[in-house]
């Protein structure tokens, strides 16, 4: 019943962990600094309800671009405040009224009953005259209905 009391010159079975940590203390440092550089979405603006919601003035320099369902030929009609365009005009006649704007803002509104891809082609027409902002009007909700 003897216990054997230290030097063995032998070999030991047992895992020398130094190294491993060393190699996570590394990997977890390149973690915490990689993490704040990931890109986490879009920024978004959310709309503010007006203060006077009864004086309401709608800006003439304000520019929406409608996309409305088509009658019976299935492609939608594009307008610009109400005056109908069509669809390969659409970029040269942004591009004329940006050209001397400062502000680049311009607002989509789709109908409800079309795909998105046609909505999203208008955004595309504005980022290709060079529109800084686009916003969406969507419908209004009413609450309990």
């Amino acid at each position: 019943m003897g216990m054997a009391a230290g030097g063995g010159g032998g070999a030991r079975s047992d895992i020398n962990v130094t190294p491993l940590i060393d190699v996570l203390l590394v990997l977890l440092i390149i973690f915490m600094v990689i993490q704040p550089n990931v890109v986490r979405g879009m920024d978004a603006l959310v709309p503010q309800p007006p203060k006077n919601p009864q004086n309401q003035d709608v800006d003439p320099r304000t520019i929406v671009v409608s996309v409305q369902p088509g009658g019976g030929k299935g492609e939608p009609v594009y307008m610009i405040n109400e005056q109908p365009f069509p669809r390969q005009d659409m970029t040269a006649k942004l591009r004329d009224i940006f050209a001397t704007r400062n502000d680049k803002v311009m607002f989509v509104k789709g109908d409800k009953d079309l795909d998105f891809g046609r909505v999203a082609e208008v955004i595309d027409f504005g980022h290709q005259a060079g529109v800084d902002n686009i916003g969406i009007i969507t419908p209004r909700v009413l609450s309990g209905q």
